[in-house]
């Protein structure tokens, strides 16, 4: 699965976590950045999730931002699988 467009899952609430996806060229590899009210604690953790579910759906090129509010493990994996998926699917033909 490659993105072949923008997309996003997930809000900045309390406890979730809000994941922007951006194609990136082929070859130029895994791009993450990371925002977090618990970078320090778990920042590592975090970008451990997101790499964990791109190595799931076989996603090797891609820019991803994180925003991070306290999201479980679980909340991560869901909103970069949306995210992720949302980004890969074909554009919409235009209505005739």
């Amino acid at each position: 699965m490659q993105p072949n467009r923008s997309a996003q899952a997930g809000t900045l609430e309390s406890s979730d976590v809000l994941i922007l996806v951006e194609p990136a060229e082929s070859g130029s590899g895994r791009d993450i950045e990371l925002a977090s009210n618990v970078m320090m604690q778990y920042g590592e953790r975090i970008k451990e999730q997101v790499m964990i579910m791109l190595d799931t759906l076989g996603v090797s090129d891609v820019r991803i931002i994180v925003k991070d509010k306290g999201a479980l493990d679980a909340t991560i994996w869901a909103r970069v699988e949306t995210a992720l998926r949302r980004a890969s699917q074909p554009p919409l033909e235009a209505a005739v």
